[in-house]
């Protein structure tokens, strides 16, 4: 006779992620996981925000930098991505350098929460609900009226969205600060 054994459910990765991301309430840092954001996803966040050569596209949470690459090889912007794994950073420049667009583009390595956002037109989100609403309060304080915040999947709680829409199976949001 076989025994069966009893396996305890795990959590699946994104649902772990996001109870990670949401950190405790002794006031750790919120993460999150990087999950890259499609290509298509990347062009229409852009389009939707509808950057040109005269923005300065901030990407907070950069990953491997697509988006702030596509906003300068595509959009004609300049771009700004801030990230705060190393190999990722390094990766992001790899890429950059690559695609032609080293000039007009930088990454840094650091905490979303204290870079300097007045530089930006429009800024880029691919974060989890939790962090954007943190973001928030910086958004305001730091962006110009008229600069654009596009985010996909992840809205920003009772802020009412400018546009929303629908890319295959996701959303993405855009706001312009008052």
């Amino acid at each position: 006779m076989k025994s069966r054994i009893r396996h305890r459910p795990v959590l699946p990765a994104t649902m772990l992620a996001a109870l990670l991301a949401t950190g405790c309430a002794s006031g750790e840092r919120i993460m999150a996981t990087y999950v890259p954001t499609p290509p298509h996803v990347v062009r229409a966040m852009l389009a939707l925000a509808e950057v040109g050569p005269d923005d300065v596209v901030y990407d907070l949470g950069s990953g491997d930098g697509r988006i702030v690459i596509e906003a300068a090889r595509t959009f004609g912007a300049r771009g700004v991505g801030i990230e705060r794994d190393p190999a990722l950073v390094e990766r992001a420049r790899a890429r950059a350098r690559a695609a032609g667009v080293a000039d007009r583009v930088r990454f840094v390595q650091g905490d979303m929460f204290e870079a300097d956002l007045r530089p930006a037109t429009v800024v880029t989100l691919y974060l989890y609900h939790t962090l954007n609403l943190r973001l928030r309060p910086k958004l305001r304080a730091e962006l110009a009226p008229g600069a654009r915040v596009v985010s996909h999947r992840f809205d920003m709680g009772d802020w009412r969205p400018d546009a929303e829409r629908r890319v295959e199976d996701t959303r993405i949001y855009l706001w312009r600060i008052p």
